[in-house]
């Protein structure tokens, strides 16, 4: 394998649209959401691993979530865990892993990839950040992996890339916002927009100037601390100044600010497992359309449910069509599909009522 290729494997998110199964103290990415025996960050870290040095693989996350992730990943040493002491989006994050890869290897070319995607065609996952790899090693990009899109989703952003090249790898005309119904119609017909995936490859070299000339202010927060990265100094460092940077996103940050953006079309299939209903689709489903994960499950009458319980639980459904049933340990959500994107706000009202540990 390449030494010089990195990965930065992004697992600091709490998604709380799949409460009650993802919570604070326990998020989605370290539990196994289809029943397949593998949890989402340890399918994430295997799918890198086939192009990447296992220990080239680092995990940023949040400073509760250490222990789960060396206990999900024993392949992993503390080395490798890069810890937030405050949540500040995705560009401080990915700045600072930046700088920590940089110092230890200035030849570095390097993926960031969400923990929480469920691609199932790693082969050909692995040729697309291939395709990457060899172009920022040769040129100054930051490239993206932009998906397919199969209907108009208001749920995601989207990039639009240049339609006059037969090119592979596109040069991005710009990212647009999650855009409304119409909008996303629009965008579909006109035939050069992708959804934004959130997984960007690039040389170490690239993705640091790009922040030294878009964010000079958050640039110059971190790179004052190059003296002490991966060293003994780290952690003091860090603790002291992180809470500092600025609350902002990668793509706001430097993706839609800078001039040398491409995009890469994947050719692998992907769900982003954002919510129930996403995982509803990804599933196989009984004749009725139930989806059912662990559970046995007696459904009368009851149709595109979303089920999921502890292992062999036995879950009797009658008269029911369109709803997600989760029961967790002291918590039975049973709730509208179509309404699934306001768990988040029922989340919010559950921990004002009954208290925090429940969410």
């Amino acid at each position: 394998m390449n030494k010089n290729y990195y990965a930065i494997l992004m697992a600091g998110g709490v998604g709380s649209r799949f409460w009650p199964v993802s919570t604070e103290n326990f998020p989605k990415q370290f539990h196994d959401m289809l029943g397949t025996g593998d949890t989402l960050i340890q399918k994430t870290f295997h799918r890198l691993a086939h192009l990447i040095p296992k220990e080239n693989i680092f995990i940023l996350t949040n400073e509760k979530y250490n222990n789960l992730v060396l206990e999900q990943l024993p392949e992993v040493t503390q080395r490798q865990v890069v810890l937030e002491p405050a949540m500040r989006n995705t560009a401080p994050c990915i700045l600072y892993a930046s700088l920590k890869i940089q110092k230890e290897n200035p030849d570095a070319v390097m993926i960031v990839a969400p923990s929480d995607h469920w691609i199932e065609d790693e082969i050909t996952f692995s040729k697309n950040v291939q395709q990457a790899f060899d172009f920022c090693s040769k040129n100054d990009a930051l490239v993206t992996l932009g998906i397919q899109p199969t209907f108009p989703n208001t749920g995601f952003g989207y990039i639009e890339f240049d339609k006059n090249t037969s090119d592979t790898i596109k040069s991005v005309n710009q990212f647009r916002e999650k855009p409304d119904y119409a909008t996303a119609k629009s965008f579909i017909a006109q035939g050069n927009f992708l959804w934004n995936a959130g997984i960007f490859m690039w040389s170490v070299t690239s993705v640091v100037e790009a922040f030294k000339i878009k964010q000079p202010s958050l640039y110059g927060l971190f790179e004052n601390g190059m003296h002490a990265y991966n060293t003994d100094g780290e952690d003091e460092f860090i603790l002291r100044n992180y809470p500092n940077a600025e609350n902002i996103s990668v793509d706001y940050a430097i993706m839609e600010k800078s001039t040398n953006v491409y995009v890469i079309g994947a050719e692998f299939d992907w769900n982003d497992l954002g919510t129930w209903g996403s995982l509803y689709d990804k599933l196989d489903k009984d004749t009725a359309g139930n989806a059912v994960v662990n559970a046995r499950t007696l459904a009368e009458d009851a149709s595109g449910n979303m089920i999921r319980a502890k292992k062999d639980k036995i879950v009797v459904v009658d008269g029911l069509n369109d709803y997600i049933i989760v029961d967790k340990e002291d918590v039975l959500l049973i709730y509208p599909k179509s309404k699934e994107q306001d768990i988040k706000k029922v989340l919010q009202k559950v921990k004002d009522v009954f208290g925090a540990e429940h969410g």
